[in-house]
C-alpha cells in the first residue's frame, strides 16, 4: 500500500492548501500512535507521529550527513539518479526553483538521495550538483548503501523506488518532492514534474516556517 499512498494523499494536501492565507495547517503523514498522559490528575490523549529515522550517508563534498543534521530544519527530499533519461532532469530543475526561492535561508535544506550508488560516485554527484548550480551547504546530494536508501524511501518518505533493467536507465522511481518539517515529520508530497505543484510546494515551505515561528511566540 505504501507504493500507492502518495497519489491520493498528495492530491488531498495540494487541494487543502491551495489558498495560502486560509489559516490551515499542513497535514502530518505517516504512522501515528495515540498515547495517554496524566496531567494534574486528568488523563489526556496525545498523538505521537512518525519521524524520519536515523541514517548516515555521504554528500557530494564527502561530508557525513544524517537525520540529526536536518533536525530543526524545514527540508525537501527527493530520490533520483544522475543518468536518469526520463523524469529526473525535470525534477531537479524544479528542485532548483525551490532552492532559489529559499537560497541562503539557514533553516531550510534540500536533500537528493541517489538510487544508483554504483554509478553515482561522490565525484559524479559533485559534478552534477555544480552543473545544476546547487550550493553544498544547503542542498545535499547523498550517497548510501542501496538497501538502506531504498528502505528509507519506501518506508519513511513513502516514495517507491526499484531497480528494473527493462526501464529507461535501469531504475523506476516516483517523482515526489517530499516536504519534511523541523521535527522530522512528513508534511506533504508534490509531483516534481508538475510546475503548479512545485509552486505550491514553495508556498507550503513558508507555511511550515510560519507555523514554527508562531509556535515560538
Amino acid at each position: 500500500m505504501k507504493k500507492l499512498i502518495w497519489p491520493v494523499l498528495a492530491l488531498l494536501a495540494f487541494t487543502a492548501c491551495t489558498h495560502k492565507n486560509n489559516g490551515k495547517k499542513l497535514p502530518i503523514y505517516g504512522e501515528r500512535q495515540p498515547i495517554t498522559k496524566t496531567i494534574d490528575g486528568k488523563q489526556i490523549t496525545d498523538t505521537v507521529y512518525a519521524t524520519i529515522p536515523p541514517f548516515s550517508f555521504v554528500d557530494q563534498n564527502r561530508q557525513t550527513i544524517g537525520e540529526n543534521d536536518l533536525r530543526g530544519k524545514t527540508y525537501v527530499a527527493d530520490f533520483f539518479f544522475t543518468s536518469c533519461p526520463s523524469i529526473c532532469p525535470t525534477m531537479q530543475r524544479n528542485m532548483l526553483s525551490v532552492f532559489k526561492a529559499y537560497q541562503g535561508k539557514p533553516d531550510f535544506k534540500l536533500v537528493s538521495f541517489t538510487i544508483d550508488p554504483r554509478h553515482d560516485t561522490i565525484p559524479v554527484l559533485k559534478n552534477y550538483a555544480e552543473k545544476l548550480g546547487a550550493k553544498a551547504d544547503q542542498w545535499y546530494f547523498l550517497l548510501g548503501k542501496k538497501e538502506e536508501v531504498y528502505q528509507l524511501a519506501e518506508k519513511n518518505y513513502l516514495v517507491s523506488v526499484s531497480e528494473d533493467k527493462r526501464a529507461p536507465g535501469g531504475y523506476v522511481h516516483q517523482g515526489w518532492l517530499v516536504l519534511v518539517d523541523k521535527k522530522g515529520r512528513v508534511r506533504g508530497a508534490y509531483d516534481g514534474t508538475d510546475k503548479k505543484q512545485v509552486d505550491q510546494l514553495i508556498v507550503d515551505v513558508k507555511l511550515l516556517m510560519d507555523e514554527d515561528a508562531n509556535r515560538k511566540t
